[in-house]
């Protein structure tokens, strides 16, 4: 559970020790059409401080420019899922029914380089299993640029059964406090066939993810705390590991603070920051220091 503070208070975590990851230390691309910023190594950035944080595998922050975007490419074994800050992107996969032509030729699904599950936008959330194997391109088909966190999270287990999600979390519930969007599939490692198809997550309302993970986003208004509880009431797990990350939406204006922390703490655009040493049920206070309201992304990993 999360809620909104509002009252001043001091650090509650003195066992937890959190440790930023500043913007700068990331790494960057600029291929024209993709503006990419890596906080774990990818591709051809690697640094060997990070590699991955419990689960947490992979975060790009991205901006794509309009009518281009990542041709088809195939993915194995592991949980991908986008966060749309701003713009849209298209997705199509190898795990939904391609479009076929009825004995005039002509097509019983949309027309040829459109995608069935039309254009994701701002609030939505993606997440394919990748597991035995798919395939899957993503596009900026809109008119201006895309701006998304790609996340990538280790399963517990290898050759999953591929699967696609799609769910859209309002703004407006981001504004009462963090919103819970991942969480662990119900039956875990051993989950049945019947678990599987149903896909049905530990907290409800949110995508099931093949993994003690979750995943939260808040808008937090200058001024304003909110208050995630360690583990989002999702997982047995005790010993935990939260990794906070501020999307570059504000031009700069946007900053937070992690546990009333004046130094290490402090967060701005583009920052991250791992929260280790700490266990479920903790409570980690998230204030809003900037000029402009922080759009605040929370994972959540044994």
């Amino acid at each position: 559970m999360t809620t909104p503070l509002r009252t001043a208070m001091s650090t509650t975590l003195r066992h937890a020790k959190i440790t930023p990851h500043r913007s700068a230390a990331r790494g960057h691309a600029d291929h024209g059409w993709l503006d990419t910023y890596h906080s774990f190594s990818f591709a051809g950035w690697y640094n060997p401080r990070f590699t991955q944080f419990g689960a947490l595998r992979v975060l790009n922050e991205d901006r794509v420019k309009p009518n281009s975007g990542f041709p088809t490419h195939p993915h194995r074994d592991f949980e991908i899922f986008s966060y749309i800050l701003s713009g849209e992107l298209t997705h199509d996969d190898s795990t939904q029914p391609k479009k076929t032509k009825n004995k005039d030729g002509a097509q019983d699904a949309q027309e040829a380089g459109e995608c069935l599950f039309g254009a994701m936008k701002r609030g939505d959330v993606q997440f394919t299993t990748a597991g035995t194997g798919v395939t899957h391109s993503e596009f900026n088909r809109g008119r201006e640029w895309v701006h998304f966190l790609q996340i990538w999270a280790i399963p517990w287990k290898k050759g999953l059964p591929p699967r696609y999600a799609r769910v859209r979390f309002s703004d407006e519930d981001k504004r009462k406090g963090f919103v819970r969007l991942l969480s662990p599939l119900k039956g875990g490692v051993d989950a049945t066939a019947a678990q599987e198809k149903a896909a049905e997550p530990t907290v409800p309302g949110t995508i099931a993810i093949h993994a003690d993970f979750v995943m939260a986003a808040g808008i937090i208004e200058p001024g304003n705390k909110f208050e995630w509880v360690v583990g989002g009431q999702a997982t047995d797990a005790t010993k935990r590991k939260v990794y906070v990350h501020l999307p570059m939406t504000k031009g700069g204006r946007a900053k937070i603070k992690l546990d009333g922390r004046e130094e290490d703490g402090v967060l701005s655009e583009g920052d991250g920051a791992f929260v280790d040493g700490v266990n479920a049920g903790d409570k980690l206070v998230v204030e809003s220091v900037g000029d402009a309201e922080a759009e605040v992304v929370i994972l959540d990993t044994a």
